[in-house]
């Protein structure tokens, strides 16, 4: 379990994580997510001790990392794939991660075949690709066989089979009761691969809840209806406190009323429907709706973006939603910057 209270980092002036508070439970993928510069990879760091926190602590299983007799078979993390000798070879590389922590040949043998690195473990990392260096980064996390497993942005640079054995692999290790931690910005992976959500922005815990209670609270539930008479259907419906949302001629989104309330207003009035479904909101449009007041570097002329709501400063931070932050967290607004 990783455990952090009050959990502080400062460069200078410039406030990278503000006073979080969280837990990272096991037997479940915990996913984390952020914009730029919301301060992820800064509390990764703190978990690890790569990062002294100004103040606050942050344990694994009660113990800070640099208290850990055998880190290696404790918590294995990937934070920077590129942190790598490039010029040894994968294999010479891990046989040297093993012997730190006298890990035998056969165990760095078994993560490279895991990983799918046989055909280039003898291979300089120098010349490694993108997606190769990332599956070397997992071999090295799983060396020790942890039952703590931090990985940030582990599908980066990987094809759609390596995206998809990386989320089978840690949704494996999570139903083995271990305790998995991973940032991504792919959202649609994240919605498939992640049981509980952190979201962070400008330093402070956004959301701390399933995600299927962080998607459900950002976003609304329409009913998508499909008919040569929607009109109609809309001016039915209308005192009932539907809204509704033009598509395209003969398509309307609704909401405030259910797909059974719209059914039955459209059998009563002898409408025709030819098409009836309830639609739920994204994981994707959940994360902007939670972020959208904390983005550190904002860009101009995204299409769907209305005029006016893109600027080159940053935002001011918005107030989190109570809900969907845990219990004992700090959540109050923030006007510093975030590394």
């Amino acid at each position: 379990m990783i455990e952090a209270q009050g959990l502080t980092k400062r460069y200078g002036a410039k406030t990278a994580v503000d006073d979080i508070s969280f837990t990272v439970r096991p037997g479940q993928v915990t996913g984390f997510l952020g914009p730029n510069g919301a301060g992820k990879s800064t509390t990764m760091r703190m978990i690890v001790g790569l990062d002294r926190p100004s103040a606050g602590t942050v344990t694994l299983d009660g113990r800070p990392y640099a208290a850990l007799r055998s880190p290696l078979t404790e918590v294995g993390a990937l934070l920077d794939a590129k942190a790598v000798h490039t010029g040894r070879s994968a294999r010479q590389h891990l046989r040297a991660m093993a012997a730190t922590h006298g890990i035998g040949r056969k165990r760095v043998d078994e993560v490279i075949d895991m990983t799918g690195l046989q055909t280039v473990a003898g291979k300089r990392v120098g010349g490694f690709s993108l997606g190769m260096g990332q599956r070397l980064g997992i071999a090295a996390a799983l060396l020790g066989d942890p039952r703590t497993l931090i990985l940030d942005e582990p599908v980066n640079g990987l094809d759609p089979e390596g995206v998809l054995w990386v989320r089978n692999l840690v949704r494996y290790l999570a139903a083995e009761g271990r305790t998995v931690f991973l940032s991504s910005h792919l959202m649609s992976e994240m919605a498939q691969t992640a049981d509980h959500l952190l979201v962070i922005g400008r330093g402070r815990i956004l959301a701390d809840a399933p995600v299927s209670q962080v998607v459900a609270a950002a976003t609304s539930q329409t009913v998508r209806v499909r008919s040569p008479q929607v009109s109609t259907l809309v001016e039915l419906l209308a005192p009932h406190g539907a809204g509704a949302t033009v598509v395209e001629p003969g398509l309307v989104d609704l909401t405030g009323v259910t797909a059974a309330e719209v059914g039955e207003a459209a059998a009563s009035a002898g409408v025709v429907l030819h098409e009836l479904s309830p639609r739920s909101g994204s994981l994707e449009e959940a994360y902007m709706s939670l972020t959208q007041e904390a983005v550190e570097y904002v860009t101009h002329g995204t299409p769907d973006a209305a005029p006016g709501t893109l600027t080159d400063d940053a935002r001011p931070a918005g107030t989190p939603d109570p809900a969907l932050v845990a219990a004992g967290g700090r959540h109050a607004t923030h006007d510093g910057g975030t590394r």
